[in-house]
């Protein structure tokens, strides 16, 4: 998905893993602008990572979890090479102990 190659992307959803944040608190969290902050939050929704509700004169933004779930299944398969080459690696760390 490579709406998530953007890292302040990837930091905004971080910051909204713990629950729904408004547009001025992750300005706040971020040494981003608000424009620049709202411009990434439309492109999280256009790609249906994230929603928003209002509440009064705020926007609240939360992450919608289903597509994540569809990155890690599309992930799964990958995950044994990494933990090959981290075995891998271990056992040859392991070696220039001894």
């Amino acid at each position: 998905m490579e709406v998530l190659a953007e890292p302040s992307r990837r930091r905004i959803l971080d910051l909204l893993r713990d629950g729904e944040r408004p547009v001025g608190e992750l300005v706040a969290l971020m040494t981003l602008t608000q424009p620049a902050i709202s411009k990434h939050l439309r492109v999280l929704k256009e790609a249906g990572l994230v929603d928003v509700r209002p509440d009064a004169q705020r926007r609240l933004y939360r992450i919608r979890p289903e597509p994540l779930a569809d990155l890690d299944e599309w992930l799964a398969p990958y995950r044994s090479l990494w933990s090959r080459r981290l075995d891998d690696l271990e056992r040859h760390l392991d070696s220039k102990e001894e």
